[in-house]
């Protein structure tokens, strides 16, 4: 039996979502809780990767089971008490042996927090102390749409098939002493959208225009763009599915 898992977790303390040998991760830490409580070995399938200190709000794995979860609220009850406090399980659903948390999602969505004061209270964001033109940066931000190959973001020696991706939304917004940035894709390269804030906020410090960073997306080299911004500040936001697949429960 196959089913679909909505959680979410801090990426602090974790060397991404993929299991490694030698690191901790968000999946081998999941798959250990499964397993015990399941008394099978689980492995889950995700609906992508995160990188070292990245959070998701919203997050989508699959499993399979060898025989029907009798009680399928029992285990997410199960799961909350056993896993770390920085990963929380919403639901889990029985699906079609045939839907992938991975190649079933249509469209995700990344957010990333600016915090414009310090704030001790807030650990999961990009503390930037310098004055931000955020006008620039959401004219900056429009032109992603314009284009569909994103090699300028593109970290080095992924293996990608293609570096396109088709972007449906960007852009910043303020929320008092705050700064998000929203952005919506089928799908997203490793590190990108990390490259894309840190460039659109050399936009808003004054060392790029507008113009400049079109001129960066368009020659699709990664030498051009900026560092990418830290990983604490980045959240999953968002994972989309057709009904036919899966139908979210988590508010």
């Amino acid at each position: 039996m196959r089913y679909f898992a909505e959680l979410r977790y801090n990426g602090e303390s974790y060397c991404g979502w993929q299991r490694q040998n030698d690191a901790p991760t968000v999946q081998q830490t999941i798959e250990k809780a499964l397993s015990t409580l399941l008394r099978e070995d689980i492995t889950t399938v995700g609906a992508g990767r995160t990188d070292t200190g990245v959070n998701a709000a919203y997050y989508v794995l699959h499993f399979d089971t060898t025989e029907p979860l009798p009680d399928c609220n029992w285990l997410v009850s199960k799961l909350n008490a056993l896993l770390p406090p920085d990963i929380a399980f919403f639901s889990v659903q029985a699906v079609s042996d045939e839907a992938h948390a991975r190649f079933d999602a249509v469209e995700r969505e990344y957010r990333y927090r600016i915090e414009l004061h310090k704030n001790p209270f807030v650990r999961s964001s990009w503390y930037y102390h310098a004055p931000l033109d955020v006008e620039q940066m959401n004219r900056a931000a429009a032109l992603l749409l314009n284009y569909e190959d994103f090699t300028s973001f593109a970290k080095l020696n992924s293996n990608n098939k293609t570096n396109i991706c088709h972007i449906t939304k960007a852009e910043w917004r303020r929320e008092n002493d705050t700064l998000w940035f929203t952005i919506r894709a089928n799908r997203f390269l490793r590190n990108m959208v990390r490259s894309i804030v840190g460039t659109l906020v050399d936009v808003g410090r004054g060392r790029y225009t507008p113009d400049d960073f079109e001129r960066i997306v368009a020659a699709r080299d990664l030498s051009l763009s900026s560092g990418g911004a830290p990983a604490q500040g980045l959240f999953l936001w968002d994972v989309t599915y057709p009904d036919t697949i899966f139908v979210r429960k988590a508010k």
